[in-house]
């Protein structure tokens, strides 16, 4: 017998078993994050008193919502599980928000068709070494939050401000244009295998450069992740002239009303969990 519940924080350790399991990078404070940002919406599968999967769920106000962190025990694989975590978090959803995304791997793409997902576009996972090409990696330590906020909710149409204040572990690095306007900013944060560089938001492709390095400069060459938006407006070269290197596709994948493709102003998402 298997039984959905809400997760709670004491699931956590657990939790973090099931994402080792499956080589993720997220981390104890990534789990408290999202019960924080919707306690009621994530969920965890229960087995002989164990837990043995869990799915999240991340909402934008009534627009919309992001399934995250589907995981189940690889020795419970293949009896429903992963199917009946989406169904109760998709209930869940419904009614909530006009539009349902999340990030599929190759193998999970097919399962979530099944629920009515469709293909959007694509997502690349880079890794490498924190460096910076440029001498000038100037960082501003004074910076209007709401200057960023504006700026994320124009690129990411929708407001994620409450997932956007709670990602600014470390300072945020910005660019801005001669006149002073915010052009683009950028979060990192740490993980088990790799700091995360995400997300990174520029208004100009020629801003994204100076962007990247100076966040890579305050990651002090610790290893990274980052995942790259193939509809941005610049080319993957940035990242590998960095010496970074394509490590897997992520499938962006949509159900629910219409909506548009990741904005180009999207150089790396938030991480696939919140989108």
């Amino acid at each position: 017998m298997i039984d959905i519940r809400l997760l709670l924080e004491s699931d956590i350790p657990a939790a973090m078993q099931l994402k080792e399991a499956a080589g993720w990078n997220q981390t104890e404070d990534d789990w408290r994050r999202l019960l924080t940002l919707e306690p009621d919406g994530c969920f965890g599968a229960i087995k002989d008193g164990r837990l043995v999967g869990t799915t999240t769920t991340t909402t934008y106000g009534d627009e919309l919502a992001w399934i995250g962190m589907v995981l189940v025990e690889p020795q419970q694989r293949r009896q429903g599980i992963a199917a009946k975590l989406m169904n109760v978090a998709l209930e869940y959803l419904k009614g909530r928000v006009a539009t349902i995304k999340l990030d599929a791997t190759a193998l999970g793409q097919p399962v979530y068709e099944k629920f009515g997902f469709e293909v959007e576009s694509l997502v690349e996972r880079w890794s490498g070494v924190a460096s910076s090409k440029q001498s000038d990696t100037a960082v501003e330590t004074v910076v209007d939050r709401e200057e960023i906020l504006a700026l994320d909710q124009l690129a990411f149409n929708a407001d994620r401000t409450r997932l956007i204040e709670q990602l600014m572990i470390n300072p945020p690095v910005v660019v801005r244009a001669e006149d002073g306007t915010l052009n683009g900013y950028a979060l990192a944060r740490p993980g088990t295998r790799a700091a995360y560089a995400g997300p990174v938001v520029a208004r100009e492709a020629q801003q994204v450069e100076t962007l990247l390095d100076r966040v890579f400069s305050q990651l002090d060459s610790r290893r990274v992740y980052i995942d790259f938006n193939r509809e941005c407006s610049t080319g993957t070269k940035v990242l590998s002239e960095r010496g970074f290197v394509k490590e897997r596709d992520l499938i962006r994948m949509r159900a629910g009303g219409p909506s548009e493709k990741t904005s180009p102003l999207i150089v790396a998402i938030a991480g696939p969990e919140v989108g």
